[in-house]
């Protein structure tokens, strides 16, 4: 049986918002609402947290021991070296990409994205290559022999700190998988990169804090009650690729 592993990239260094992955999400931190998430998940073998040797992130690790769930330290810039040696640490036949500042991440939407992996059986897919999915449900999954070539042919400073490009710009070289949905909902924002963004996240937890198991059909029903609370992160940019 192949043994997948869902592995989080997380620091404390990010840009925009600072130690945004421990700041708090309804009473528990960014990283562990990705990490319960992804636990309900009963196709994803192991999680594990990759983060880096800088000291700022020893409290990622500290919380990663609060939340039951192992850590990886690796490269900071690195994140494609981090991710394959983390793979080979836990003994990933399958990689599951996910990033800690996802809070929102579906346990339906990705165990649909793993399945149809395990089916097909391309080097990856993806549901955000051909964006579908709001922003925020990202899921990549990809063989352990594919980051491990990506990991020797990559050379570009965004290959190396995005972990995938690679793969995804050289589909001569690699069997791609696209998972879409039946709608197109990527005009959706529900990751966490600014004050705003962590402002509706919040907004999106307390009021659907009477049902903790929440899926993201549920957050577009609360979108449909509450359009105004689009407007709140509306006007914020994503970062272009080769930005970091």
């Amino acid at each position: 049986m192949l043994k997948i592993v869902a592995i989080v990239q997380a620091r404390m260094g990010s840009t925009r918002l600072p130690g945004k992955v421990l700041l708090d999400l309804a009473g528990k931190s960014v990283l562990a609402r990705v990490v319960e998430r992804l636990q309900r998940i009963d196709v994803i073998h192991e999680i594990v947290v990759a983060t880096t040797n800088e000291r700022r992130d020893d409290v990622i690790v500290k919380e990663c021991h609060r939340n039951s769930v192992p850590s990886f330290r690796g490269k900071e810039d690195d994140v494609l070296d981090r991710y394959r040696q983390a793979a080979h640490l836990f003994g990933a036949d399958v990689v599951v990409r996910i990033t800690s500042d996802c809070p929102l991440i579906d346990p339906e939407v990705t165990a649909q994205v793993v399945r149809k992996f395990l089916v097909a059986r391309p080097d990856y897919a993806s549901n955000c290559f051909t964006r579908h999915y709001p922003r925020g449900l990202d899921t990549e999954v990809m063989t352990a022999e594919a980051l491990d070539r990506a990991w020797r042919e990559g050379n570009q400073a965004h290959q190396r700190a995005h972990v995938t490009p690679y793969i995804y710009e050289n589909p001569e070289k690699f069997k791609l998988l696209s998972v879409t949905a039946e709608h197109d909902y990527s005009h959706h924002r529900w990751t966490v990169d600014t004050p705003e963004d962590l402002e509706l996240l919040r907004a999106i937890y307390e009021r659907l804090a009477d049902k903790p198991g929440f899926l993201w059909n549920d957050v577009l029903a609360l979108f449909d009650r509450e359009p105004e609370l689009a407007e709140l992160n509306r006007k914020v940019e994503q970062k272009a690729l080769h930005c970091g």
